[in-house]
């Protein structure tokens, strides 16, 4: 598997990615991204701010995508508990995580996770946040499995409630 940043030419098979997962959560009876979000225009912005990274297989196909950024999370702010690091610390956020349907449960998340977290180190960053709904144990599992601290709740903009978690990459 390789990580890549992602290109215009690629926001169809993105999209069809996103799609499968949003399909997924549903089937889960799981509310999250049930409301049109994410969508081609989100996407296309992780795009342009070269925020949005895909994995391909060995054969080129594209079989994973993520957002990943180093820009402070306006949601994280304020926290129904307590980050790991200061509130003025410098972290990474990976959001819009979907793998197709055809690669779930082969590592492929995993992968994502720490491709960023090795940016993170390369780049002398000690944290990486992230959030998910209530209802996806199976991002909280992997989350646990990966060593992240559960530290409170978080609302995003439209007030919907998600679980946040973080992980010191040194320490």
């Amino acid at each position: 598997m390789r990580f890549l940043k992602a290109k215009k030419r690629e926001l169809a098979p993105i999209m069809r990615i996103i799609e499968e997962a949003q399909g997924f959560l549903a089937s889960h009876h799981i509310d999250q991204w049930q409301n049109g979000y994410p969508n081609e225009a989100a996407m296309h912005r992780d795009i342009l701010n070269n925020e949005s990274f895909v994995v391909a297989s060995n054969d080129s196909t594209l079989i994973g995508t993520a957002m990943f950024s180093t820009r402070k999370e306006s949601t994280y702010m304020t926290i129904e508990g307590s980050w790991i690091t200061k509130a003025n610390a410098t972290y990474g956020v990976i959001h819009r995580m979907a793998v197709s349907s055809k690669f779930r449960n082969k590592g492929v998340a995993k992968f994502i996770f720490e491709q960023c977290e090795q940016l993170l180190l390369k780049n002398h960053i000690d944290s990486m946040r992230i959030d998910t709904h209530q209802d996806n144990l199976a991002m909280q599992g992997l989350l646990k499995q990966l060593k992240y601290t559960y530290c409170g709740v978080i609302y995003l903009d439209d007030g919907d409630k998600r679980l946040a978690y973080e992980k010191r990459m040194t320490g």
